[in-house]
């Protein structure tokens, strides 16, 4: 297919999921160097903080292994509200590899509004002490569609139209394949596309790969290729199907002369993220991809 004339209005989004906020060492893992390392361009468009989980108990809700309150979180909070007073959105990631949270929120059949209540309402107060412009839901466990949708709607009547909501599906999952979250997402795009601003797909562990044509076969399908960023690995410790710097490169630039509405890239995750080689500057490949999208 040959590249088509580029939408000089729309901005390809590079997104950066932060889980890790603390090396092993103990070192914090500031943000800051994303504004401050940064040589020619800013190098994210939107941190999605991870990972938000429900716990057994109603009100148990933590950031990764911590109350979102606790002090250790304090840096964070801090930086967050840097990147956002220059733009950079910020989104919390709720659930993740970590079962539990969203079969707490799912419809059970019957008349489950109190249950639901008493995990949603904690939640809601945590997107409100954090300031976050929207959520992201990483389904990684079964849920029901009406579920999902329940939920998607109760944040916006909550937060309203400008709160961001994305989902985190794996690649298989926008073409009617296997997938991990239970729910139809073709189904969910017809009945709340309208409250999804973008899905952060995974074309890595085994779902896909940026650059096989799994991009290419979901914006055939009939997506809207500005809904569909592609995620991939930015180190090859966090998980199976890192692919080298300079081929992620190559295939988003591809992507982004054939699609003139690309939906983006999206990195998981920050703390290790490495380019050309060069470990220990994790910003760099935010900027670099930043480069990769503006320079086509």
């Amino acid at each position: 297919m040959p590249p088509l004339p580029h939408d000089n209005d729309h901005k390809p989004r590079v997104v950066l999921y932060h889980q890790t906020h603390y090396k092993p060492n103990g070192e914090y893992v500031s943000l800051l160097p994303l504004l401050t390392e940064a040589t020619e361009l800013v190098g994210v468009t939107h941190i999605i903080v991870a990972a938000i989980h429900l716990n057994a108990s109603p009100g148990d809700t933590t950031l990764n292994d911590d109350p979102p309150s606790h002090p250790k979180n304090d840096p964070l909070r801090e930086d967050l509200a840097v990147l956002q007073s220059i733009g950079i959105r910020v989104l919390g990631m709720l659930g993740g590899a970590a079962k539990g949270t969203f079969a707490r929120l799912d419809y059970d059949g019957g008349d489950d509004e109190e249950r639901f209540e008493s995990y949603y309402i904690p939640l809601r107060d945590m997107i409100n002490s954090y300031k976050f412009d929207g959520l992201d839901l990483d389904v990684e466990e079964d849920m029901s569609l009406k579920g999902i949708i329940r939920l998607i709607d109760r944040l916006k009547l909550d937060f309203g139209d400008a709160f961001f909501i994305t989902l985190a599906p794996v690649a298989r999952a926008m073409h009617g394949g296997e997938h991990l979250s239970g729910f139809d997402y073709e189904a969910l795009e017809v009945l709340r596309g309208s409250s999804v601003e973008w899905y952060n797909v995974q074309f890595y562990n085994g779902w896909g790969s940026v650059g096989d044509g799994s991009y290419d076969g979901i914006v055939g399908r009939g997506w809207k290729q500005e809904k569909i960023v592609a995620g991939v690995l930015t180190h090859p410790e966090n998980g199976h199907g890192w692919v080298m710097w300079e081929e992620v490169r190559r295939a988003v630039m591809r992507l982004r002369e054939v699609y003139p509405r690309f939906g983006g890239v999206m990195g998981w995750e920050y703390f290790n993220a490495v380019a050309d080689g060069e470990e220990g500057n994790p910003w760099e490949w935010g900027e670099g991809m930043m480069k990769v999208l503006e320079a086509v």
